[in-house]
């Protein structure tokens, strides 16, 4: 041991057990947004034809991957920047990425090797490094899930890297953490409504508007039966993996000041235990809103997804919100995004199902939704700093802040979302040929045998094309 000790510096106080203890929980935090993009793998599989399972897995599985990839390159220092900045540190931007980009200096370094007067707690930004990497891995699974059964792996793929590496770390920086440049002027966010969810919600649109809704979707095709979700119960599995997994996701969406208490992302005031409620308030809320749609118009996918509207509704609010105030946001989510759902699918002919309804559409409601439970709340600045804009909690959460949050993540994304996919569909293409998707993609890309139930001609049961068990799709 003195023998390693002596080979290099050793700073003993980077190594207490507080910080291991945060180490645990922030890889805990971590290992559930892994399980969430699981859970959207699930659901996706519940909703594709069988002839479209696998590709639908191994697609999800490589983009999430490069768009972790793209924030452990660069991403972590780009949302890194706006502490830099509030702290002062000369030419904040370029010692930002000299630190935390791949091969920065606090990303390579052995924690106790990092003097706690440069970076204090090193191992737990490390981890929450890890974290962040996590996080960019569920937008790079949430955007695939906009094209299924039709879109290409190579566009699907570059779409991921460059939502990591730049567009997310960039809306973070914007609107996630405490001093980010909309935080610190009164935009309040907890799970990342803004930069996760309104953000992909966007590109989402996009590309299933670009790539065109599948065969089938709208207008009958001789040649198929059309997008028939082939098994939902797999689905609600992937639901219930996510319910799981949510919780120990949105705790770590802050900051534990031992002696002091816990802070939301944007240093709130924040109470763990009433977090969680919080969250199960957003659980009972959503699923009870869901519920009612579905018995109503029969629609099963409602009473599937109703909870997730539930939590994203109630996403910014989660820190400040009483479980009451939580409980009827979350109730009236699901409602928002059935809404959303109809004007999608059903005015504009946009094939896509869930990740613009629940992600745009009750993104947008829960940003707004937090300005008012909110209300007055504090928030913003960082610990030790008295004056000026970085100031702890010098900023108050409003509407007003909470709207101009949503416009400017809605004008960064559609104005690079635009961009990146039109000249990905102008040079590469964004679709598969027809014989393709009429094929199967396993098929296509895998050499899979085809599936027993034969996806040929139309169905006449227009209701369940859309949300049908597959046993009744294959009659």
């Amino acid at each position: 041991m003195e023998t390693l000790l002596a080979a290099a510096p050793f700073f003993k106080e980077q190594a207490s057990h507080g910080f291991f203890s945060l180490d645990v929980f922030y890889t805990i935090a971590t290992v559930s947004l892994v399980l969430t993009v699981a859970a959207i793998g699930l659901i996706d599989q519940g909703l594709v034809r069988r002839k479209n399972q696998l590709d639908t897995w191994i697609q999800k599985i490589i983009c999430a991957m490069l768009a972790g990839l793209g924030m452990a390159v660069v991403g972590f220092a780009i949302w890194e920047f706006q502490y830099y900045e509030a702290l002062g540190v000369p030419e904040p931007l370029k010692a930002a990425l000299q630190d935390w980009w791949i091969f920065g200096d606090k990303q390579t370094t052995v924690a106790t090797q990092i003097d706690p007067k440069i970076l204090p707690e090193a191992d737990v930004y490390q981890v929450f490094l890890a974290f962040f990497i996590a996080y960019a891995m569920v937008g790079g699974a949430l955007l695939h899930s906009a094209g299924l059964e039709r879109v290409k792996a190579l566009p699907n793929f570059i779409i991921a890297l460059v939502a990591g590496t730049i567009i997310m770390p960039i809306q973070l920086y914007l609107t996630w953490g405490s001093a980010s440049f909309l935080t610190t002027n009164g935009t309040h966010d907890f799970i990342g409504v803004f930069s996760l969810y309104i953000n992909i919600g966007v590109w989402a649109l996009i590309l299933a508007w670009r790539a065109g809704p599948r065969l089938g979707a709208f207008k009958p095709d001789s040649r198929t039966m059309g997008p028939v979700p082939h098994n939902l119960a797999t689905s609600a599995a992937g639901v219930g993996l996510l319910l799981f997994a949510a919780p120990f996701f949105a705790l770590g969406c802050g900051f534990f000041v031992y002696d002091v208490g816990y802070f939301g992302i944007s240093l709130s005031n924040g109470g763990f235990g009433l977090i969680v409620v919080n969250m199960f308030m957003a659980y009972i809320g959503g699923a009870l809103g869901g519920a009612i749609i579905s018995y109503k118009t029969k629609n099963p996918l409602m009473a599937v997804i109703g909870v997730v509207a539930g939590y994203i509704g109630a996403g910014t609010a989660m820190d400040v919100g009483k479980p009451w105030e939580i409980l009827i946001v979350s109730f009236i989510a699901p409602f928002v995004v059935y809404a959303t759902y109809l004007l999608i699918n059903g005015k504009l002919k946009i094939d896509d199902k869930k990740i613009v309804p629940l992600a745009l559409g009750g993104g947008i409601y829960g940003a707004l939704a937090g300005g008012v439970v909110g209300a007055g709340d504090k928030t913003g600045g960082w610990f030790g700093i008295e004056k000026g804009k970085y100031a702890f909690q010098n900023a108050e959460i409003g509407i007003g802040h909470q709207a101009l949050g949503v416009l400017v993540t809605i004008g960064f994304a559609a104005a690079t979302g635009l961009f990146l996919i039109l000249l990905l569909e102008k040079t590469i293409g964004l679709r598969v040929s027809e014989k393709t998707e009429l094929d199967g993609l396993d098929s296509h890309y895998w050499g899979a045998p085809p599936p027993g139930d034969h996806d040929t001609g139309p169905i006449d049961y227009p209701h369940q094309k859309e949300y049908g068990s597959g046993e009744t799709a294959s009659v």
